[in-house]
């Protein structure tokens, strides 16, 4: 007999054989006791190489992983201020080379600037035009001291460079002036920041020019305008459409604003890519800049300005990234292709190296930008991922076996195509396929851009196009009231996404330009707003 302590009366219970196994059986049949639950653990992303966020579901998230494990940015601890790493300095350096170029072939000179802005000069554009004056930062201080008159950082260089115009511009010799400068802008806004896209500190380059007839001034806001287009559509595989602002979009003072718009079909926001000024005489007039004609008679110049900004990067990597990260035009990219020779067990790794930077070589003579990847630090499967994520154009693989047959693997970054190609034409069928690849990534992004404008006659079937992230193309009356009901009227009636909230992105639609193509209006159309004659075909559309 087995004898078991009860606790409770403090004496010793016996027990029979048979109730120590029914007993025994009831403990083995009774159901384990349950296990605490382990305090859920928060995964740490910081570290992740991979693109983990899809594109299509969740843009934001996959737009901000895409441009930090790319090594494009890093974040800095002023809100709307970031860092640019040399991979995405090197794609600005590419977009300075192809504009620089362009703007020399007119005559203009590269000059620089001081950032600051005096209260004086400032206060005379302000007082006319209303321009900046929400987005100024002011410098108010020099260590402990209060300064006794602030000084605005600029947020564009009118206000600096036109008083200088003043003491240049004497004779009707001096014309036309052509300057530009590169240089960084402050513009303090409130909206939720979008690294490249919206941010508070960024890069652009601005050029400024004074003529001595409109009709001079207006040649070049086109010829500019069609150097704009060229750069996103030719450099950065981007489709644009040209147009001009209307009154309320058109810069401060401006007689009128030209645009190139760009387009990001995932999201449906356009964003305005660049412009091109024609200033009339409206800052001639501010600043008191006049020159003296052949009869001693006097005149006021006629003047442009024109820009385009690191936002340019972020519109690229938008329409162009996919799931695996970047996909750059080979245009651009600081490397167009990468060898990564394929070391097997026993293999001949020096051999394999030697050919991999003599195949290098072969393709650098040719004019191609290289990166031979010959470090043992990671294995090629990582290398391979990585390079798809930093969207180098082409990977050459080289393995023994392709030592054998003298030959590589050449796969395509944009559509992940793989071939055979033999070392001796290599150099050939890569200068052929970089070019194969631009116009493919091109006419890609066109065909998504096009499908996703729709003529739009009348409001009711506005903003649901809107919801389907689409461009509206629509008769309208290009009135400015009309323009700010139709902001007012599209935000009340739009249902936004969490993702959208998330980067401050409204439901409002904006026009916005009028394309430079303009069709013929049938008579009798209507503006799909207001009902009133209309008298242009625009674009509208939720943006940036």
């Amino acid at each position: 007999m087995k004898k078991i302590m009860n606790y409770k009366k403090k004496e010793t219970v016996k027990l029979s054989k048979k109730a120590q196994a029914k007993k025994a059986a009831e403990a083995k049949n009774k159901p384990a006791a349950a296990k605490p639950k382990k305090e859920a653990v928060k995964k740490d992303t910081s570290q992740l190489l991979g693109i983990e966020a899809k594109k299509d579901s969740n843009f934001s998230e996959w737009y901000t992983q895409v441009i930090t494990r790319a090594e494009l940015l890093d974040y800095y601890d002023v809100s709307g201020c970031y860092i640019l790493r040399p991979n995405a300095y090197a794609l600005w350096e590419g977009v300075q080379s192809f504009l620089d170029a362009r703007f020399k072939a007119i005559g203009t000179q590269n000059c620089y600037f001081p950032m600051f802005v005096s209260q004086a000069a400032l206060k005379k554009e302000e007082d006319e035009l209303h321009g900046f004056e929400a987005e100024v930062a002011w410098v108010t201080k020099s260590g402990k001291s209060d300064l006794q008159i602030p000084i605005a950082v600029r947020p564009t260089s009118e206000t600096v460079i036109y008083p200088t115009f003043k003491n240049w511009i004497k004779s009707h010799r001096d014309l036309p002036i052509r300057i530009n400068q590169w240089c960084n802008v402050v513009r303090w806004e409130f909206k939720h920041p979008v690294p490249f896209i919206r941010t508070r500190e960024f890069l652009w380059q601005e050029g400024h020019t004074a003529h001595d007839s409109l009709e001079n001034a207006e040649k070049e806001v086109y010829y500019i305008l069609d150097t704009y287009a060229d750069c996103y559509e030719k450099l950065l595989a981007v489709p644009v459409i040209k147009g001009k602002k209307s009154e309320k979009e058109k810069f401060a003072g401006a007689l009128f604003t030209t645009t190139i718009e760009a387009f990001i079909p995932t999201n449906g926001r356009a964003v305005q890519a660049a412009t091109s000024h024609c200033l009339g005489q409206t800052f001639a007039k501010i600043f008191d800049i006049e020159y003296q004609n052949d009869d001693g008679s006097k005149s006021k110049p006629w003047q442009n300005s024109w820009g385009l900004t690191t936002r340019s990067i972020g519109v690229m990597i938008m329409v162009h990234g996919d799931d695996k990260g970047l996909v750059l035009p080979p245009r651009v990219a600081p490397n167009q292709v990468v060898i990564v020779p394929i070391c097997m067990k026993n293999s001949n790794v020096e051999e394999l190296n030697a050919q991999a930077n003599k195949l290098g070589d072969d393709l650098k003579a040719k004019g191609i930008r290289v990166l031979v990847d010959t470090s043992d630090a990671k294995n090629p499967g990582w290398k391979f991922n990585h390079y798809e994520k930093m969207g180098i154009p082409i990977r050459i693989e080289l393995g023994p076996k392709d030592m054998e047959k003298h030959s590589v693997v050449v796969v395509r970054r944009d559509t992940c195509s793989k071939q055979p190609v033999a070392w001796d034409v290599l150099a050939h069928t890569c200068s052929k396929l970089l070019e194969e690849i631009q116009e493919s990534m091109f006419q890609r992004a066109k065909e998504q851009r096009d499908k996703a404008i729709v003529d739009v006659k009348t409001w009711k079937d506005f903003v649901p196009a809107l919801s389907k992230k689409c461009i509206c193309r629509v008769p309208w009356c290009n009135c400015t009231t009309c323009e700010e009901d139709i902001k007012a009227r599209s935000a009340a009636e739009s249902a936004v996404s969490s993702s959208d909230e998330e980067q401050g992105l409204s439901g409002a639609a904006k026009s916005l330009c009028m394309p430079l193509e303009q069709p013929k209006l049938e008579e009798g159309t209507v503006c799909f707003a207001c009902g009133k004659p209309a008298t242009v075909t625009a674009l509208f559309g939720r943006s940036y």
